[in-house]
């Protein structure tokens, strides 16, 4: 990944607010839409979610989830060359009496200012996305794969991998 690409990553996804969820429903792929964050330093990513929504109880018994992020339908001349980010990773609920509740929050409404009505709701909670891989597409035909140290240095916004 060059410093351009890193940038186009880092853009992508500080910019744009909803992802594609991808969890496991009774022994099925099934997808939803959910506004996202990321932790500071690329450790995570937050969503805020329902404990109504089936992604909620998908999550809780089946943690491996992905979410994908696509730029926005104008950035491209061709939906097959849309900068987008297939995250891979387990998802855990975020206990508010933990210390990480406090950041992810932070990081959350730092993002989505408008939600900040939906954390009075008490079937709302937090969730943290733990990467495990990612697949970042910057192009039609600039792909490219990571997972462990180079996955998390391509998440830090202040670093390179």
């Amino acid at each position: 990944m060059d410093d351009t690409e890193h940038q186009l990553l880092r853009s992508l996804l500080q910019q744009q607010s909803v992802a594609a969820l991808a969890t496991l429903h009774q022994g099925e792929p099934a997808v939803s839409m959910v506004p996202f964050a990321q932790l500071p330093g690329g450790g995570g990513f937050v969503i805020h979610v329902s404990r109504l929504a089936t992604h909620t109880g998908d999550m809780l018994a089946h943690p491996g989830v992905a979410l994908l992020v696509t730029a926005a339908p104008d950035a491209a001349p061709t939906p097959l060359a849309l900068p987008r980010a297939s995250i891979q990773g387990r998802a855990r609920p975020c206990a508010p009496e933990s210390d990480e509740h406090a950041l992810a929050r932070a990081a959350y409404l730092a993002k989505l200012p408008d939600a900040l009505e939906l954390f009075s709701f008490g079937d709302f909670s937090l969730f943290v996305i733990e990467p495990e891989s990612l697949r970042f597409v910057a192009g039609f035909g600039r792909a490219m794969s990571f997972t462990g140290e180079r996955l998390r240095a391509a998440l830090a916004p202040e670093s390179l991998p």
